[in-house]
């Protein structure tokens, strides 16, 4: 996918609305000129997505500023904590300590599954290897598998790439496939991991290095880089990442991205939340590759 265009574009809109400042929140309370301004901050994997949901709201309410920016998912969660946002993006579920620091501050977190997102291993185009069990993929990036060789590929050394920890993506990918879903395992990422800020730099060294291999969310995904079906077990079907394939349930590592506010929202940002999941939002959830929870 072209994505550079379009975020520049939408990155234009998000300083053209004039951004409320970072320090307050204020959904459903109007400005003297009569505008409302809602903060959003979380996850980078919904970050464009949630930029072209901010643009395409602004246009049929240009009275709603709708300030978005990223950070990952912890950054997110540390906002609404703190009460510094209106909606904090979330590319995992929130964490029963987090629950309890919102609740700290007389909140109840109020979950909204907004889109799902297959989660894609990525290798360089160059290398041959076409398709990996779960548990190879893990012992991979435990640093148990350490040559491509072994797992079918060609002598070289295996180069891992992951998103940093305060990212959502990096705890789903270490507890669903680095752990394989076990809770007692305490498995972790190898030390040499290459760790990477962005889902972008993930598509960049993967598509530089012939030898790495990393993980993104199937949004980001662009043709630069090479798609590894995927099994649970060598006896079952290997899946290809795909909206059909989520829809399905055949891709074998698949989830949901949220939004989360402080108590049930009212007045515009409740107005927001509902048009984000209809079909009309949902068209664009679709568009960008993550899979709608709602049939456009």
């Amino acid at each position: 996918m072209h994505r550079l265009g379009f975020i520049f574009s939408l990155l234009c809109l998000l300083f053209s609305v004039g951004c409320a400042p970072q320090t307050q929140t204020g959904a459903d309370k109007q400005a003297s000129q009569g505008r409302v301004y809602i903060q959003n901050k979380g996850s980078d994997t919904l970050v464009n997505l949630a930029l072209a949901w901010a643009e395409t709201y602004h246009n049929l309410h240009p009275e709603i500023e709708i300030s978005v920016t990223g950070g990952g998912t912890g950054t997110g969660f540390t906002a609404l904590i703190n009460g510094t946002v209106d909606i904090a993006n979330a590319s995992r579920k929130i964490k029963t300590e987090e629950i309890q620091q919102v609740r700290n501050q007389g909140f109840e977190p109020v979950e909204f599954t907004v889109a799902n997102d297959a989660i894609a291993v990525i290798i360089n185009p160059a290398n041959p290897v076409n398709r990996l069990t779960l548990e190879q993929v893990s012992k991979i990036f435990q640093g148990l598998i350490n040559n491509w060789q072994e797992v079918g590929g060609e002598d070289r050394p295996i180069v891992r790439v992951s998103r940093e920890t305060n990212s959502g993506t990096h705890v789903y990918f270490l507890e669903s496939v680095v752990r394989l879903g076990n809770l007692q395992s305490k498995a972790l990422f190898s030390m040499d991991t290459l760790l990477l800020p962005s889902s972008e730099g993930i598509i960049a060294e993967v598509r530089d290095n012939p030898n790495a291999i990393g993980y993104d969310g199937l949004g980001y995904v662009t043709e630069e880089v090479k798609l590894v079906a995927l099994a649970k077990k060598f006896t079952d079907p290997y899946v290809l990442p795909s909206v059909k394939t989520v829809i399905e349930g055949t891709y074998p590592i698949s989830r949901g991205l949220y939004m989360y506010t402080r108590g049930q929202p009212s007045g515009a940002l409740k107005d927001y939340l509902e048009w984000i999941l209809s079909p009309d939002a949902q068209k664009i959830t679709a568009q960008l590759g993550f899979v709608p929870v709602v049939t456009p």
